[in-house]
C-alpha cells in the first residue's frame, strides 16, 4: 500500500470504476474503495442484469429527458457520449449493439461481460482496488482534500472523487453513503425519494387484471398543478398496483407528490392515445358486423378481456349484454372511461424497490465542466449521487460513465471554479 496516491476513487460502481480507468490512463497512480466484498454489485443487477449501456439519442434529445437540469451534462457528454462509450467497450474487449436501434446492450446481454472487462482494465492499469472499505470521513486542510479514512485505514490523496451512488437498492449495498460525506464538508444535498419502481394503487381491481401487458399507454397527473407531467410505455396491472417500463419511468415524478399527498390521482390511456371520437367509431365498426356480439367482446377488440371486464364494471355497463342495447349515457361512460381510466396512487414499497435515487448532491455546487466541488479543492462528484436522473433505457448508465470520465481526467488539477 503506498503512503500517497494521486487520486481516491469511492464507489466501484460504472461511474467509479469509469473515473479510476480515465485518471489511470492518464498516469495517475489510483486507489479504488468499495465497502463490499466485490466491485460492480449494483451495475450488476442493472436492466435485470442485461446492463443497458447507453441509448442512440444525440446530446441535446438525451439531455432534455433529464428535465430542466439536463443542460448540466452537456460538457461531459461532448467529452463522452454514446459513440465515446461504445469505442470504450469494444477497445477493452466488449462488443455492443442496439437490437431495438435504441437502447445499446453488450452483445452478450450480460453485465458480468462488463464488469469482467473493467475490473481486467484495471488490474492492467495497476489500480489498487480494496473491497470491505468503508469510507467515513473526508480528510481536508484549508478547503484542500488530503484523502479520505475508513473504519480501518487512513488514505491520502489530492483528488477524491465520490461515486457511491444513490440509496436505490439497498440489498446490493446501497446506503446512500456519499450524501452524509458530502454534508461533513459543507455540500447541499437536496430531499431524496425513490425511483424507478412499482406503484400501489387505491384502487383494487387491478388484481384482477395481471395477465396482461397493455401496449404504449399514456398516462397523466390529474391535478391541476401538475397536468404537465406526462410518460408513456408499456403498463403490467399487479396484485397492488401497476408496474412495467411506464411506470418506472413515470414514479420518478410521483415519488415526490406522494412525500407532499396521501394520493395521486392519474388517467391512463389504455386504448394507444385513441380519444373518445376514435374509439366510438372504432367499436360502432367492431358492433356493425357482428351486432350480436355482447359489449365485453367488443370491448375486447381494444383492450385485454379481464381489463374490459373491468371497465365494463366501472361503467355500470353489463358486458353480457349487446353494446347496441345499452342505454346512451352508459356508452358514454363507457368510452369515457377507455379514453381516461382514472387511478389513484397511494403509496410504493419505498427504496428496497427503488432502481434509482431522485435527488442528491446539488448541481450548483459542482463544476460541470470537471466534475469538481466548488468548496472544495480536489473533491469530485459523479453518477447517481448528483441531483440527476433520467428514465430507464440506458440513460442513468451513460450519464454515470459520462461523469466518471469527466472527473477521473482532473482537469480542475485543484482548482476551483467560481459558481455560473
Amino acid at each position: 500500500m503506498k503512503e500517497k496516491y494521486d487520486l481516491i476513487v469511492i464507489g466501484s460502481g460504472a461511474a467509479g470504476m469509469m473515473a479510476a480507468i480515465t485518471a489511470a490512463r492518464n498516469g495517475k497512480t489510483v486507489l479504488l474503495l468499495e465497502k463490499l466484498s466485490k466491485i460492480g454489485t449494483k451495475l450488476k443487477a442493472t436492466g435485470g442484469g442485461r446492463c443497458n449501456l447507453t441509448n442512440t439519442l444525440d446530446n441535446e434529445t438525451f439531455m432534455a429527458r433529464f428535465g430542466r437540469d439536463g443542460k448540466f451534462m452537456m460538457p461531459a457528454l461532448e467529452a463522452f457520449d454514446h459513440k465515446a462509450l461504445i469505442a470504450f467497450f469494444r477497445e477493452i474487449g466488449v462488443e455492443s449493439h442496439a437490437p431495438d436501434g435504441y437502447r445499446v446492450f453488450p452483445v452478450t446481454h450480460s453485465s458480468s461481460t462488463v464488469i469482467s472487462a473493467m475490473e481486467t482494465e484495471m488490474q492492467r492499469l495497476g489500480i489498487e482496488i480494496r473491497c470491505s472499505q468503508k469510507v467515513t470521513e473526508l480528510s481536508y486542510t484549508d478547503s484542500q482534500i488530503t484523502g479520505a479514512e475508513t473504519l480501518t485505514d487512513t488514505f491520502k490523496a489530492e483528488h477524491v472523487v465520490v461515486a457511491t451512488g444513490g440509496k436505490g437498492y439497498p440489498v446490493l449495498g446501497a446506503e446512500g453513503d456519499g450524501y452524509g460525506l458530502a454534508e461533513s464538508v459543507g455540500h447541499k444535498v437536496t430531499e431524496v425519494f425513490p425511483a424507478m419502481m412499482p406503484l400501489k394503487t387505491k384502487e383494487k381491481w387491478v388484481a384482477n387484471c395481471t395477465a396482461d401487458t397493455i401496449a404504449k399507454v399514456a398516462i397523466t397527473v390529474n391535478m391541476k398543478k401538475y397536468k404537465r407531467l406526462k410518460a408513456q410505455g408499456d403498463l403490467i396491472f399487479t396484485r397492488s398496483g401497476i408496474r412495467g417500463p411506464v411506470v418506472l419511468d413515470f414514479s420518478r415524478e410521483i415519488t415526490p407528490l406522494l412525500g407532499k399527498y396521501e394520493e395521486v390521482p392519474v388517467l391512463m390511456n389504455l386504448t394507444k392515445g385513441m380519444n373518445e371520437e376514435q374509439i366510438r367509431s372504432h367499436i360502432k365498426k367492431e358492433w356493425a358486423k357482428n351486432p350480436h356480439r355482447n359489449t365485453l367482446e367488443v370491448v375486447s377488440t381494444l383492450l385485454p378481456e379481464s381489463v374490459s371486464r373491468e371497465l365494463c364494471r366501472l361503467a355500470e355497463a353489463d358486458p353480457a349484454v349487446s353494446f347496441g342495447k345499452l342505454e346512451g349515457r352508459t356508452r358514454d361512460r363507457l368510452i369515457s372511461l377507455l379514453a381516461a381510466t382514472p387511478l389513484t396512487i397511494n403509496g410504493h414499497d419505498g427504496f428496497k424497490m427503488a432502481m434509482i435515487t431522485r435527488g442528491g448532491v446539488s448541481l450548483k455546487e459542482i463544476d460541470p465542466y470537471t466534475m469538481q466541488s466548488r468548496k472544495i479543492k480536489g473533491l469530485y462528484f459523479c453518477g447517481e449521487l448528483m441531483n440527476l436522473d433520467g428514465p430507464c433505457g440506458g440513460y442513468n448508465l451513460q450519464w454515470s460513465f459520462a461523469s466518471g470520465y469527466t472527473a477521473g481526467l482532473l482537469l480542475a488539477e485543484g482548482k476551483i471554479s467560481s459558481p455560473q
